[in-house]
């Protein structure tokens, strides 16, 4: 009889970590990522892959920001580097560099260059502020971190318009 409630003590406690794993994972949604000395959270449903920064081909007569095209596995992706798109420096092209590719749901071949990726958070416990339209949130250790829309820069004029 005792194995059996050794039995039935070990389902209920394999359902609970299970339970606990789950909860944890439906928490961090947003990667954080660092463009220009600024913290970024974007939405993991927004990005398919994280990579190293690939060989970029560079092409001709577009705005600075358009670093060219990589070939990730025999696709194509253009190559933004979003410090330099939103005018307040460039990548700085070291080895912690990193590119996000933007999810197949959206239909581009895009890839966002960043500084570094920071790992995993959960913004959901952060305090949030409404400045000037942008949502800011502030992390338990007092950091500024900032939403990328990542749909939307999608849709902005500026951004489908690379050539100069």
């Amino acid at each position: 009889m005792s194995k059996r409630l050794n039995l039935l003590e070990f389902q209920q406690s394999l359902i609970d970590r299970l339970q606990v794993s789950d909860l944890s994972a439906t928490r961090l949604t947003t990667l954080g990522v660092q463009m220009a000395g600024k913290n970024w959270l974007v939405d993991m449903t927004d990005i398919s892959e994280v990579l190293p920064m690939p060989k970029v081909t560079a092409v001709p007569f577009t705005k600075p920001w358009f670093r060219g095209i990589a070939n990730v596995r025999g696709n194509l992706f253009s190559v933004v580097d979003m410090a330099a798109y939103q005018n307040v420096g460039m990548a700085s092209g070291d080895s912690h560099n990193r590119v996000l590719l933007v999810a197949e749901r959206y239909g581009f071949n895009a890839a966002l260059l960043v500084d570094r990726v920071l790992g995993l958070h959960d913004a959901r416990t952060w305090s949030q502020n409404d400045v000037e339209g942008q949502t800011e949130y502030l992390d338990d250790k007092g950091s500024t971190w900032y939403k990328l829309d990542v749909g939307g820069l999608l849709v902005h004029q500026d951004f489908l318009q690379i050539g100069v």
